[in-house]
């Protein structure tokens, strides 16, 4: 029994090799044809691109919380959102949970497919050391949402601060904020235009997350979906 184990073991360790490798080249091959200096500067060169300082701190919070409550205290790998989402993964005997870090959607959204396979995933975890290598945490928060899409044709948050409320950035409401931040998540299923009972549904898990992650008491939290 110990033998077929060990057997068992060594195939595990043989694929994993063999994973990791092949993630390491499209890695690889993706910064070759692409070096990140040069991605971050065509990001950066973006119509209505949007400095960290400019975001109401409730968007920001409200990011952090439904993306990546970990995001200032790891190295672009949560480690413990992995182990999560293999569990699940495992279990569903299919991808169905990344466990990805803001970072490493960067990562993904700018270099690779969406397609859910092992070998992007592990492409994904070079690129997001690399990006972490070279840029400081606010830094990559300013990439990220300069770089996801808010539905409706709005690819950018001032975009959709006006587009969704007639508003600048610095005009939004604290509901406004959290609702802004769990639209990317499926932006035509949140798009408040189309859906605004499930827009409001995924503005309530967001602010639930910000009270879970101490961003919000209840009592704050009641009172910004109340208004």
């Amino acid at each position: 029994m110990k033998k077929i184990i060990f057997v068992i073991i060594l195939i595990l360790l043989s694929f994993g090799a063999i994973f990791i490798g092949k993630g390491y080249n499209m890695y690889k091959e993706a910064i070759e044809k692409e070096p990140l200096e040069q991605k971050v500067e065509e990001i950066q060169s973006k119509k209505n691109y949007t400095k960290l300082s400019e975001l109401p701190q409730t968007y920001i919070n409200a990011v952090i919380s439904v993306e990546d409550h970990r995001f200032y205290k790891h190295g672009g790998i949560d480690l413990i959102a992995i182990g999560r989402a293999i569990v699940n993964d495992i279990k569903a005997g299919e991808l169905v949970e990344g466990g990805s870090t803001i970072t490493q959607q960067i990562a993904k959204n700018e270099y690779f497919t969406q397609e859910k396979k092992f070998t992007r995933k592990i492409a994904e975890v070079f690129m997001a050391h690399e990006i972490e290598k070279n840029y400081s945490k606010d830094e990559i928060l300013e990439l990220y949402i300069n770089t996801i899409y808010f539905g409706n044709g709005y690819y950018n948050i001032k975009d959709a601060s006006e587009g969704y409320f007639d508003k600048e950035l610095n005009e939004l409401t604290d509901g406004e904020c959290i609702m802004l931040a769990g639209i990317p998540n499926a932006p035509s299923v949140y798009n408040p235009k189309e859906n605004p009972t499930l827009a409001k549904e995924r503005q309530k898990q967001v602010a639930d997350k910000m009270v879970e992650y101490g961003y919000l008491t209840e009592e704050e939290e009641n009172k910004i979906l109340a208004d």
